[in-house]
């Protein structure tokens, strides 16, 4: 009953608007709808400004602007677990394991100048570089993630594998072999597109096959890893993500708005799984 008469009340008002709004220009009258409705801007009035458009800012992720937005979470994450010789014991030691080249183990580690035996534990003693094939100077290893061919079993006190899985059509057996490749104790650092473009690049060299969720990223590595050794983290707002898919560059933004986090806009996913000791 009450119910009733509420929306008695309400079609006067309603009536009225409607009459007024017939008469008044669409700016005004999107601005008296959207106080009736309690919509903030009007309907039709965003201002997109410079993102109204239909091509991205910058094609290339933001290289061409300065450094892309999932690069500041990707190095975020690393730099964690990078430790700090003599301070704290982190991830990024002993030997390891980077796909593509040797960037941020030269970047986030602490060589040790002596033989390799005898480095300190903190320390990065060797850093192998995988790749698909002999095209790659920097390549130690040529071997295939999915599949597992070239890769040492048991050999790697960490792996550094950054928006590499996404390429992987069998992406299961890809961490299957990242497992395979660590020691015991050993630990991967892994990073995956969540709200992204096409790479289109490796699109049409190796492939573009998948797109992650914090779910399916813990599903996966759950599969492989124990799931008290599977650390989810994710990163972005919507803010984030739009400047991502327009390729506006982390120099672009304020730190704040990079580091705020919303949980529904996973524009990058890090995982840190332990293998058993």
């Amino acid at each position: 009953m009450e119910m009733t008469r509420s929306s008695n009340r309400r079609k006067p008002a309603r009536a009225a608007l409607e009459a007024v709004s017939r008469v008044l220009p669409q700016g005004p009258r999107a601005w008296a709808w959207a106080r009736a409705r309690r919509v903030w801007p009007p309907v039709g009035t965003v201002r997109f400004g410079s993102l109204r458009r239909l091509r991205p800012i910058d094609e290339s992720f933001g290289y061409g602007r300065g450094t892309p937005i999932d690069r500041y979470y990707i190095e975020g994450f690393l730099d964690r677990h990078a430790g700090r010789p003599g301070y704290v014991l982190g991830d990024i030691r002993g030997r390891v394991l980077e796909i593509g080249d040797d960037t941020y183990t030269r970047r986030f580690g602490t060589f040790y100048d002596g033989p390799e035996e005898s480095a300190p534990e903190a320390y990065v003693s060797s850093v192998d570089v995988l790749h698909g094939d002999t095209s790659n100077p920097q390549a130690t290893i040529t071997g295939d993630l999915g599949i597992g061919e070239g890769i040492p079993s048991d050999a790697f006190d960490c792996v550094i594998c950054t928006q590499t899985l996404f390429l992987i059509y069998d992406v299961r057996a890809a961490i299957r072999n990242l497992h395979r490749a660590l020691k015991p104790g050993g630990v991967a650092l892994v990073t995956v597109p969540g709200i992204s473009q096409l790479c289109r690049p490796d699109f049409d060299l190796w492939g573009d096959y998948w797109r992650f969720t914090s779910l399916s990223a813990r599903r996966l590595f759950e599969e492989v890893f124990p799931a008290e050794n599977v650390v989810i983290e994710t990163h972005g707002n919507v803010l984030a993500a739009t400047a991502f898919l327009h390729g506006i560059a982390v120099e672009d933004l304020r730190r704040h708005e990079l580091d705020m986090h919303d949980p529904d806009y996973e524009v990058t996913i890090a995982v840190c799984a332990t293998k058993p000791a």
